[in-house]
């Protein structure tokens, strides 16, 4: 979609908003098209797409025909939109259900749904119906991004388009080509699933997103409709719990203290496979999917070898030599673009920016006078951007385009105001992506004793599935994680230090450094990723702000303590997981197409796009030595460009545990 075509497109929205009995076709051929020169055939054509375009919106094109008195009086088609049929519904929130609905939005912050949930909470606050609200102190659950699968998978899904990708099959072992429907996306025993409709087998299949072993293309070229009333919890309740198993690796002597604790026993020589070495001790470690115990295995390196089964030394082995492929291959040169955002870039389309101005106007009308760098940073864009958005609305309106015709919008001052609106001053009605965001993230915070148990929690979901309407029951077609904590005692009292604002004795297992610790700390705020809590504190030992996973504390008391003046919790909020600091190393990483989502998830500072879907990103990291365990994890996603001392490490890192699995 071309700008002169977006600048059309809002001119045809506001003359059908703003007729009652309807306008004639050739009436917006010569007032909003002023076309002149296409055939009969080929403006129709043009007519029906803009309509389709508008129908994606949410504005529906009511076709009103009058028809003639006699047989020499023939019909007129006219075309109008209702003023009410496309609109948000009014919503009121009191102030507890804002807080939950709030709680459940932020869910997505770093998530495939994120931008949605925040659409969805734009178009409340442009209705009028968010009321003030104070969030609890310390709880910030949040869903885990899960990678850049489930992003493309969630466009295809909601665009009814089939995906393609390369699949490794439970069953052969095999990576098998998959050409898919996808129904729904839904997280279930910790792992996230795609279901859908496999083409290639005619059947109804479950996919582990970790078993996906390329990027997903989504084949916007062909469509599907989905089984109605599909709900994908519903479908994931009848999958069984996978078994447990029993995997024997060698561990080399004082290492990996995390796996040890982990391991049921010591197997006797009589095991199967020959023993270790010297210097190497063997364990039993309990696991359920061989891909993700694979995967944590992988980041370990030479200091950990599989000896059974075949299944898990193959997970292992081939993420490795993906790693190892991926880090021999040609480097691309590094050369960032002079302005960058500091999230990964996104594709923005003309779609973008028409769905950002019809969201702008409402947002506007209720906010009167705001400095427009406020407003750019409302909408996630540049000054440059909002003002482009600005300059188009101020040239659109009615087709007479006399001055009261158009819209009037003031920023002279930096301050915006708007003063005529032309029927734009309420949001338009939730997308399928918003409703999914909200009511998928108001059904996951069930998994939180203190919000399932009010009253709040169950009512804003009533209102907002009301609100919703048909879109809101697609949600079905997503089931977030639980996101109850594993360790209950541990939360509450961190949480209870939190609000009596005193100080706690950990001791702490570091994964990174592989080493047990005693600290004091003064507790700040609690968040979660998923089922996995952590906290952030103000570390005595350390002299700054770290975080702590709960799952990693081996004890935790009070010390009798208050917290003291440096506790202060890290700007912005939700709380980021990584906090970048001044005296970080600044790494250069290439990210493959698959992974490019991990720019996201580490906070990249520059990125730059790359062919075929890839990126070069800049990215600061306060502790480098683990690094080498973070490219084996990412099998072939991610490599080091510099500091070349990173990038050899990281190389010989994996060399030498390749060379464990016979090279």
């Amino acid at each position: 979609m071309s700008a002169l075509r977006t600048e059309r497109l809002l001119n045809l929205l506001i003359a059908l908003l703003n007729t009652r009995y309807g306008l004639r076709r050739s009436d917006l051929r010569a007032k909003v098209y002023h076309d002149t020169s296409s055939t009969e055939a080929a403006f129709g054509r043009m007519f029906e797409r803009d309509k389709s375009d508008l129908r994606q919106f949410g504005f529906d094109v009511e076709t009103v025909m009058d028809h003639g008195w006699s047989s020499d009086d023939p019909a007129t088609t006219r075309y109008r939109i209702g003023k009410e049929s496309n609109r948000l519904p009014d919503v009121s929130l009191t102030s507890a259900e804002c807080t939950v609905l709030i709680l459940a939005a932020q869910l997505w912050e770093r998530a495939a749904l994120g931008s949605a949930a925040q659409d969805a909470m734009r178009k409340l606050q442009a209705a009028g119906g968010l009321a003030e609200a104070e969030l609890p102190a310390g709880v910030q659950p949040r869903i885990k991004p899960a990678g850049q699968a489930f992003e493309d998978l969630i466009t295809g899904m909601h665009a009814q388009h089939p995906v393609s990708f390369t699949y490794l099959a439970g069953t052969t072992g095999r990576e098998e080509n998959r050409t898919v429907e996808p129904w729904g996306l839904g997280s279930r025993f910790g792992q996230w699933y795609l279901v859908g409709f496999d083409r290639d087998r005619a059947a109804k299949r479950f996919f582990r997103l970790s078993r996906f072993t390329s990027a997903v293309t989504v084949l916007d070229k062909d469509s599907y409709t989905p089984p109605a009333g599909f709900n994908v919890r519903s479908e994931l309740d009848s999958l069984p719990e996978l078994p447990v198993q029993s995997a024997l690796v060698d561990v080399a002597a004082g290492k990996l203290l995390g796996l040890r604790k982990r391991a049921t026993e010591t197997p006797t020589p009589e095991a199967p496979g020959s023993m270790p070495d010297g210097g190497w001790d063997r364990l039993s470690v309990p696991y359920r999917d061989a891909e993700v115990l694979g995967e944590e295995l992988a980041s370990y390196g030479p200091n950990v070898v599989v000896s059974a089964p075949a299944e898990l030394a193959a997970a292992v082995r081939r993420r490795l030599k993906a790693a190892a492929d991926f880090s021999a291959s040609p480097a691309p040169a590094v050369a960032f673009p002079d302005t960058v955002p500091a999230k990964r870039p996104r594709k923005r389309t003309s779609e973008d920016q028409l769905k950002r101005m019809l969201q702008l106007v409402p947002f506007l009308v209720h906010n009167q006078g705001l400095h427009i760098s406020e407003v750019a940073s409302s909408f996630g864009v540049t000054r440059k951007e909002l003002e482009d958005d600005l300059r188009i609305l101020i040239c659109s309106g009615l087709p007479e385009g006399y001055p009261d015709d158009l819209l009037d919008i003031q920023w002279e001052d930096d301050h915006v105001f708007i003063t005529q609106d032309l029927d734009l001053n309420r949001p338009v009605r939730f997308t399928v992506d918003e409703a999914c965001a909200l009511l998928t993230g108001l059904e996951t915070l069930n998994g939180l004793p203190e919000l399932a148990e009010g009253s709040a929690l169950e009512s804003v979901t009533v209102k907002l599935m009301a609100a919703a309407g048909e879109e809101g029951l697609k949600a079905g077609s997503i089931a977030g994680p639980q996101v109850g904590p594993a360790n209950s005692a541990h939360l509450a009292t961190i949480r209870q230090a939190i609000a009596d604002g005193r100080q706690l004795h950990l001791t702490y297992f570091s994964a990174q450094r592989d080493s047990m610790s005693e600290r004091d700390v003064d507790p700040l705020r609690l968040y979660s990723l998923d089922n996995t809590w952590y906290f952030e504190a103000y570390c005595h030992s350390a002299g700054g702000l770290r975080n702590f996973r709960l799952d990693r504390i081996e004890g935790l008391a009070p010390n009798g303590q208050a917290v003291t003046e440096a506790a202060r919790p890290a700007e912005g909020f939700p709380v980021k997981l990584f906090t970048p600091n001044d005296d970080d190393t600044l790494v250069t990483v290439q990210l493959a197409p698959q992974g490019a989502g991990l720019a996201d998830d580490y906070y990249a500072e520059r990125t730059a796009p790359l062919p075929g879907g890839g990126l070069i990103a800049e990215i600061r990291f306060g502790s480098t030595s683990w690094l080498p365990m973070f490219v084996a994890q990412h099998g072939g996603a991610v490599r080091i460009l510099e500091p070349a001392e990173l990038a050899d490490a990281a190389q010989e890192w994996i060399i030498a545990a390749l060379s464990r699995y016979g090279g």
